[in-house]
């Protein structure tokens, strides 16, 4: 049974949840530069509060979602739902990645749009990436968990 992928995938997450909480504290030009959107950044700018709820929201599902790679892994205690949690999160990775990666091109939504093509890209690419590792480390303990 290899764990170490979901040891790996807790740890990108955990990064993640991490980058994010620097997100909160580096303001709006962190927000800027990692492709929140201008909309955030303005709000982040006049001192506005749901920019940093809506950014550590994310982080601790992020945090979440380590503990649970983690837990599969055997490495913290198991976690309620186990298998079902390391399947939704693997497969929001994956969903997300793809998503992410096609949209920009077939679709002009100012949603889609604010952020531009290239943070999709690369952020659907980091996304499609953690999902595969998830998705390795599920295989490895499904019948473990």
């Amino acid at each position: 049974m290899s764990v170490n992928y979901l040891i790996f995938a807790g740890a990108l997450s955990l990064i993640a949840s991490i980058a994010h909480i620097f997100i909160i504290f580096g303001g709006p030009k962190w927000y800027r530069f990692f492709g929140a959107g201008e909309q955030m950044a303005a709000m982040a700018e006049a001192n506005s509060i749901r920019p940093a709820l809506i950014t550590g929201v994310i982080a601790l599902v992020l945090g979440v979602w380590a503990i649970y790679a983690w837990s599969g892994a055997g490495i913290v205690p198991e976690m309620p739902l186990l298998k079902l949690g390391l399947v939704l999160i693997t497969g929001v990775y994956l969903l997300r990645g793809v998503i992410g990666l096609i949209a920009p091109y077939i679709s002009d939504h100012p949603a889609i749009m604010a952020n531009g093509k290239l943070f999709w890209f690369w952020s659907s690419l980091i996304c499609t990436v953690y999902g595969v590792i998830h998705l390795v480390g599920l295989v490895s303990v499904w019948n473990y968990v």
